[in-house]
């Protein structure tokens, strides 16, 4: 079993007696792995500290916390990390223009691109800050543009300015709209080299991680949060229902749950933990299209409409290659079960019709943009907060202090900004739960 080598991996950085210092690197950390058995023979180990889920934000807090001198253990069903939200995105770097003042989204958007910048340049992280321009292409959107332009201030967003139309062509001699705010702080990077480097830094400081290993569920005993740990290659065939039986219980010091798409469908699996802590959840696929040309890209910042409900409206970015790509849009999905949620059986496909309602969208402000010119690239899905018609959700991180069960951090809803904010939500984790 790929957990019982992580364990043993795990357990050989861990102490023989209880606690000991673990040279400079490692503070005095109360944590064995032991083996016990349950009545119904289920192996039980104590361990530290359990991250679920190998996403972006799961590794910078697995990062964060074996770089604090604690014991980690990863946990991802997937075969990899990164699988699902966190490489299927826009690779975008955000400011933190969108987000209310004082929210975690706006807090941890600024200090999570500073602290992201700093990283990707001390560890050659191939980015590149482009800047951005978010367009009014008509007048009653000036009124919004100003909103955000407020908004960003308040946040601490340095260096924007309110262009008029005249001066953002000239800027971008393609574009098309009578104003935009300029964003020069906004960027893009390559997730994957990212992603890549956290997992090998978490490594490097003892971090151990379980792919193909899935947390369906948990229960409380003795005052701790033991979780039910399967194998995910057992679950294939377990479309009607769930095993009765995990392959392994494992009691750790410290949890922190996140598994994006799925979060809030394991918290509701996490027995003792009363579901008005647990937020309902809303699916957003979004699909993102190439432009087919080879040459000069039209565009060299990245361009925004006005948001719309439930993302922030089919964009421009470029890749570090130099490719063009718009999107997301959003459509809602529904009827995703549970066990589809946990193995991660979303359809990821590009329906090519959806080409059709982007030209229209993209053409607002690029009229330019050809017939034919648009190609599939890629799907992502959104773990959403909120609902079609409702108000846009805060992240919600979710400690003792609040559904009451110690060692449990729920992370729940962390859509975008998530990666641009990621190591500031580890830094968050660790100052205020261990």
């Amino acid at each position: 079993m790929l957990l019982k080598q992580a364990l043993k991996k795990l357990n050989k950085i861990q102490s023989s007696s209880w606690p000991k210092i673990y040279g400079k690197r490692r503070r005095c950390i109360a944590t064995t792995t032991t083996t016990t058995t349950t009545p119904s023979a289920v192996p039980k180990e104590r361990v530290d500290c359990v991250v679920i889920g190998a996403g972006v934000v799961g590794l910078a807090v697995a990062r964060e916390l074996s770089l604090r001198g604690r014991d980690v253990l990863v946990l991802e069903s997937s075969p990899s990390f990164g699988n699902s939200t966190s490489s299927r995105n826009s690779e975008v770097i955000h400011a933190g223009i969108y987000y209310p003042p004082n929210s975690l989204k706006a807090t941890l958007c600024v200090r999570g691109r500073e602290l992201l910048y700093k990283y990707c340049f001390d560890h050659n992280i191939p980015h590149r800050q482009l800047g951005k321009l978010i367009v009014a292409t008509r007048s009653s959107e000036i009124p919004k543009l100003n909103h955000l332009m407020d908004c960003g201030i308040q946040n601490g967003v340095a260096g924007l300015k309110m262009m008029d139309g005249s001066d953002a062509m000239r800027l971008e001699p393609e574009l098309q709209c009578i104003r935009a705010l300029l964003s020069p702080v906004s960027g893009i990077l390559d997730s994957h080299s990212l992603m890549l480097s956290l997992v090998g830094e978490a490594e490097d400081n003892g971090a151990t991680f379980s792919y193909n290993t899935t947390v369906m569920g948990g229960h409380i005993k003795e005052n701790r949060m033991c979780l039910e740990v399967f194998e995910t290659k057992c679950l294939e065939n377990w479309d009607l229902g769930f095993p009765s039986q995990p392959d392994m219980v494992l009691v750790p010091n410290l949890v922190v749950n996140s598994a994006g798409l799925s979060a809030p469908v394991l918290a509701r699996r996490f027995g003792g933990l009363h579901n008005s802590f647990i937020p309902p959840s809303y699916y957003a696929r979004g699909c993102y299209f190439t432009l087919s040309s080879t040459g000069v890209p039209p565009f060299k910042h990245l361009i925004y409409p006005i948001p719309e409900e439930g993302g922030l409206g089919v964009h421009v970015t470029l890749d570090l290659d130099g490719q063009l790509k718009f999107g997301p849009d959003v459509e809602w999905i529904n009827g995703v079960d549970d066990i589809s949620s946990f193995l991660d059986r979303f359809d990821y496909s590009v329906c090519t019709s959806r080409a059709e309602l982007f030209y229209p969208e993209i053409r607002k402000y690029y009229a330019n943009l050809k017939d034919g010119s648009l190609q599939p690239g890629y799907t992502g899905i959104r773990p959403k907060l909120s609902g079609p018609g409702q108000s846009p959700v805060d992240f919600i991180i979710q400690g003792k202090d609040i559904h009451g069960i110690a060692g449990l951090v729920n992370l729940f809803g962390i859509e975008s900004p998530g990666l641009t904010s990621s190591m500031a939500i580890a830094e968050y984790i660790a100052a205020r739960f261990l």
